[in-house]
């Protein structure tokens, strides 16, 4: 993991955002295949950054025929970041009580971003996998949002300790993917952004384009 860029590092809190102001559209107008039951408790989950939902078009063009996206969360409130953030915060102190407040904090980022640079909250990250023609799920190690702690980090992108239709299938989600432009956090296979400050950072954009955004 020390080679890994976490969500909690100073170095992505220091990339500038720089909001174009882009509006966020409804990705199941797009034809953009989507799960409501995966996250009952964010109804605003289909919501992104239209640039976002149009290079997730263009990510399933890439893909062989039968097989297509599945968009189970976009865009996520803030106040609701903040509540898995500091929960995920929490459980980590409270099993190591000697754990600083800072060291928490990047801890606490492998599996769930700080709420103020949260690729979720700028509507500029999707959660997502591959279905087939059937829209049955193709196998890919492990579920989507599968603890680090419960997979022995199986979730990492790169995890040694899956099958081979697994890989398989993470590096057909990894080409379209970066085919479109996005980026993968690499302790997430599921978990894609384009436009936010983690994307500006390990692309050598001077800048993210997109902010946090709220929906009134």
């Amino acid at each position: 993991m020390a080679s890994l860029i976490l969500m909690g590092d100073t170095r992505v809190a220091d990339v500038p955002a720089v909001d174009c102001g882009e509006g966020l559209v409804d990705s199941r107008a797009l034809s953009l295949a989507t799960d409501p039951d995966e996250n009952p408790q964010n109804p605003l989950y289909f919501l992104l950054r239209a640039s976002v939902a149009e290079r997730l078009l263009m990510a399933e063009e890439q893909l062989p025929a039968g097989v297509r996206l599945l968009l189970v969360e976009g865009y996520r409130p803030y106040e609701q970041q903040a509540s898995y953030f500091n929960r995920r915060k929490q459980r980590l102190m409270d099993a190591d009580p000697g754990l600083s407040d800072s060291a928490a904090h990047v801890a606490a980022s492998e599996f769930v971003s700080p709420p103020d640079i949260a690729p979720h909250v700028s509507g500029a990250a999707v959660d997502l996998t591959l279905i087939d023609a059937r829209s049955t799920r193709l196998e890919m190690g492990t579920v989507i949002d599968a603890r680090p702690e419960d997979c022995d980090r199986a979730c990492y992108f790169a995890a040694r300790n899956i099958s081979p239709e697994a890989r398989q299938n993470r590096e057909l989600l990894a080409a379209a993917m970066h085919a479109a432009g996005f980026v993968n956090y690499p302790t997430e296979w599921w978990h894609w952004s384009y436009g936010d400050r983690y994307w500006a950072l390990l692309t050598g954009s001077p800048h993210a384009v997109y902010g946090a955004t709220r929906v009134t």
